[in-house]
Parts: structure tokens; C-alpha cells; sequence
């Protein structure tokens, strides 16, 4: 059998995934061989990191499974940075956010490893909105709040990017390197915004990739008030320490 260089890294965050994530997992490893999964569980009540440490324990093909375990829920935030150190001090080449949820599909893996292994860019981002509207089974109302939050931050942050908010993001691990984590000041819709913008900033070559994302069958969304306050709020603190030079 051939065997592979494994240098790419799924790091799907877990907070009540218990009905999604043997699937989300088998999704991902039973299509390709070269990835791996660090899932991030922030010690889920409904038994999330118990199932996955069981799926590493039992099943042979899973050593490409891994789990890192923390104490609390912190937010999303935290827990990709978490995941992203994890990735960093084991060398991984490309590193990628996606939910648990089925919201991304494995299927989408493939172009946005793509975009960055084969055409040179440093980041590429899973888009609902580089070609039209792309979501399914979001009600209307939620579908416009994203679609024009998304225009809001391009008009605001002058940035190149029509899905800001994405979470289906590939990072070459040089990206992760060269952003200083330990700045990184927010946890929700604005973590992914201020991810690409210190990005474009520190001069990396960002594509966004048309993907669809299918709101979640199982499970409850993460989605409140306080992370929406955030995605707004924090659009402007991050614009205007650009502005005055604090950008780190």
C-alpha cells in the first residue's frame, strides 16, 4: 500500500456535537488519506470528547484521529487557536477550519487545499456569497443579516472579501506563524473576520472559493445575541486600531 506524507490538518471545535461528529469524521477520513482531524471538544456535556476518544481507541483506521481536550466552553475563538498551536508544533503544511455540523462539506476540502497547494495562495476561503447567494435551508431573514454583515465589513475594513464571516478556512501553517495569536482578541463572527484581515494586512494572498453551506440537521446552533454584538462592535475597534497604527 502506498503511504502518505500526512500534511494537512482538519481542526473541527466541538461544544454538543454528539450527533454530528462520527459522521463528520468519517466523512472527512473515509474520502481522503491525506488528512487528519484534531477535533477540539470543550468538555461537551452531551459526551462529544468521551465518543471521539472511544472512535481513536477502537477503530485501527482512525490514527489519523486526534482530540484535544480543554476544561471549559471558551468560544470559537480560543478554541482554534487552541487547535492551530497544536497543528504549528507538529508541523502540519496546511491547516483548516471547518464545523462540525455539516454546514461544510468534506467534499469542498479538495478546492480549498487546492487553491493554496496547487495555486500559490496563502489562504483560501469557503464563500457563500463570491458567486450569488449560496446557503441552504437558512430562513430569509438570517440569510440577509449574513449577506449584508458581509457587506457591511468588505465596505468598512476595505478588504477584498465578500464572506468575511466564513469558517471554512485552508491556512498555509507560514499564515498561523506569522499572525500573532496571542493578539487575537475575538472569539465569535469577528474571530474569522480579524483572522482575514491581519492576514491581508501582513500581506498574504487570500481566495475565496464558492462552496454551499447547508444549515445543520442535528444539534442546536452557537449562534446569540453576544457574538452577533461582537461581529458588529468588533468591525469597528479592529478598524480603527488599524487606523491609528495597533494592528499586531
Amino acid at each position: 500500500m502506498q503511504k502518505f506524507k500526512i500534511l494537512n490538518l482538519v481542526v473541527i471545535p466541538t461544544y454538543n456535537e454528539y450527533e454530528n461528529i462520527s459522521k463528520i469524521i468519517n466523512g472527512v477520513l473515509s474520502r481522503y488519506e491525506d488528512f487528519h482531524i484534531l477535533v477540539v471538544d470543550d468538555n461537551s456535556p452531551d459526551g462529544t470528547g468521551e465518543l471521539v476518544e472511544k472512535l481513536i481507541a477502537e477503530k485501527a483506521n482512525f490514527e489519523r484521529l486526534h482530540l484535544l481536550k480543554r476544561a471549559k466552553k471558551e468560544g470559537l475563538g480560543v478554541a482554534y487557536i487552541s487547535g492551530f498551536r497544536w497543528a504549528l508544533q507538529r508541523n502540519y503544511e496546511y491547516i483548516f477550519e471547518m464545523d462540525a455540523d455539516f454546514s461544510h462539506h468534506p467534499k469542498d476540502l479538495k478546492q480549498l487545499l487546492s487553491a493554496c497547494r496547487d495555486e500559490g495562495y496563502d489562504m483560501s476561503i469557503g464563500s457563500r456569497y463570491v458567486k450569488g447567494v449560496n446557503v441552504v435551508n437558512w430562513p430569509m431573514k438570517r440569510i440577509l443579516i449574513s449577506w449584508f454583515a458581509s457587506k457591511y465589513v468588505k465596505f468598512l475594513m476595505r478588504i477584498p472579501i465578500n464572506d468575511s464571516t466564513a469558517g471554512y478556512v485552508c491556512y498555509r501553517k507560514e499564515v498561523l506563524e506569522k499572525i500573532n495569536l496571542d493578539k487575537i482578541q475575538f472569539i465569535g463572527y469577528a474571530f474569522q473576520i480579524e483572522m482575514k484581515f491581519k492576514a491581508l494586512a501582513l500581506g498574504f494572498q487570500l481566495k475565496e472559493v464558492p462552496v454551499i453551506f447547508t444549515e445543520r440537521k442535528h444539534g442546536k446552533s452557537k449562534m446569540d445575541g453576544r457574538i452577533i454584538y461582537e461581529a458588529v462592535f468588533g468591525v469597528i475597534k479592529l478598524k480603527l486600531k488599524s487606523i491609528f497604527g495597533k494592528i499586531q
